[in-house]
């Protein structure tokens, strides 16, 4: 059994952050409803890269599995009235409308909550349910441009780069996975629901704790360097450094130990806990010069026979022949109806009792509606009628 078995969410959310805090709960045995329009949701139409697929594409796909596929006309009045019925049955209610949306709706938390007092509805947005930017288009680099982190990595000559995949959503749907296993828990001790709020900007910044009181307590200001550096609070020489056929990463290093391992005599002049932010770009600039005359594997050998924290910086298609992401089986492979086997990013926790596993693949939208409504306990005459009169989706 699964931690979550027994349990119903029903899934209102679309894109990113709210499908995969969904995900992770059915991962866990829940039993996840994806309410989606007639339609279907509007990522299975727009997919990373153009990787349309068969019928699935991949970003919907990556996103999705475990879950079974109701396709519901919310805005027709017997849309609602099923919906009223799926809410009086679930434990859960997930959305990520923009504020204001999910009452215009008749979904926001007091009308469900009216239904299923003991419900734990979770609400994401972009920047708050209220507040002067509550209606700003909640969006994966309008957040991380806004968090703060940019000017805290590369160059000073350069604009600041936000991370190459979505950060903030990302941040975003585990935050909200762990709002709801919250809320979970308080009800099995209390009988209480409540509803639980998350919002895109609060959970970029919480993620920078370390950083962020680095500025606030410490009164430490970000600074970049002529250099590229990972990282402004961080002293030389860590950072990613080229090599003749590649990139390495360097940790934390004793510089007079750095000296003698890449023949530089003149980096044990420093200190890297007393000159590691003020000498930072000539310490880098020595590191560089110095990596580039051998290859990655070179150093990695030379630098960690010698106890520097180096490691490899991969593309995707090294990660996925790394003998330690094999080791870990951190992807898990599995057949789908109509993308046939596929290969995604697996667990993040593993469970020893209890683990997260694949139960279903990526719903086509409307896949299960039959089943779920007849679940339901609607007749097979009702549903063709709900099916013939655009209602849903099978």
């Amino acid at each position: 059994m699964g931690v979550l078995d027994s349990y119903r969410v029903l899934d209102l959310s679309i894109a990113m952050a709210g499908p995969l805090a969904s995900m992770r709960l059915g991962d866990l045995g829940a039993d996840v409803l994806k309410i989606e329009p007639t339609g279907g949701e509007w990522q299975r139409h727009t997919s990373a890269g153009g990787a349309a697929g068969n019928e699935v594409n991949a970003s919907f796909l990556s996103l999705n599995r475990n879950k079974r596929s109701l396709a519901i006309d919310l805005k027709s009045e017997p849309g609602k009235a099923l919906l009223a019925r799926l809410v009086s049955e679930a434990d859960v209610f997930l959305q990520n409308y923009r504020p204001g949306v999910a009452e215009r709706l008749g979904v926001d938390y007091a009308t469900i909550a009216a239904i299923k007092p003991d419900i734990v509805y979770a609400s994401i947005s972009g920047y708050g349910e209220t507040g002067p930017y509550s209606q700003r288009p909640g969006q994966d680099l309008l957040v991380q441009a806004m968090g703060g982190a940019l000017y805290s990595a590369g160059r000073v000559e350069d604009p600041p780069q936000a991370a190459p995949y979505f950060l903030a959503d990302a941040i975003t749907g585990y935050s909200a996975f762990e709002g709801v296993l919250a809320a979970l828990l308080h009800r099995e001790r209390t009988g209480e629901g409540q509803l639980v709020q998350v919002n895109m900007l609060d959970a970029l910044i919480a993620m920078q704790m370390q950083e962020l009181t680095v500025r606030t307590v410490g009164g430490v200001r970000q600074t970049r360097g002529h250099e590229i550096h990972a990282h402004s609070y961080i002293r030389a020489p860590y950072g990613i450094y080229p090599t003749s056929d590649g990139y390495l990463s360097l940790a934390f290093a004793d510089l007079s130990v750095l000296a003698d391992a890449l023949d530089a005599p003149e980096l044990a002049q420093w200190d890297a806990e007393t000159h590691g932010f003020s000498h930072r770009d000539e310490i880098s600039a020595i590191v560089t010069a110095r990596l580039r005359t051998n290859t990655s594997d070179f150093w990695l050998d030379t630098l960690g026979a010698r106890g520097v924290w180096v490691g490899p910086v991969y593309s995707y298609d090294q990660l996925l022949t790394d003998p330690q992401v094999r080791h870990n089986e951190s992807f898990i492979s599995y057949d789908h109806p109509t993308e046939g086997r596929v290969t995604t990013p697996g667990f993040a926790f593993r469970l020893s009792a209890s683990p997260a596993r694949v139960n279903r693949p990526a719903p086509t939208a409307g896949q299960h509606t039959i089943q779920v409504l007849t679940e339901l306990g609607l007749s097979g005459d009702e549903i063709d009628g709900l099916v013939a009169d655009g209602v849903v989706r099978a």
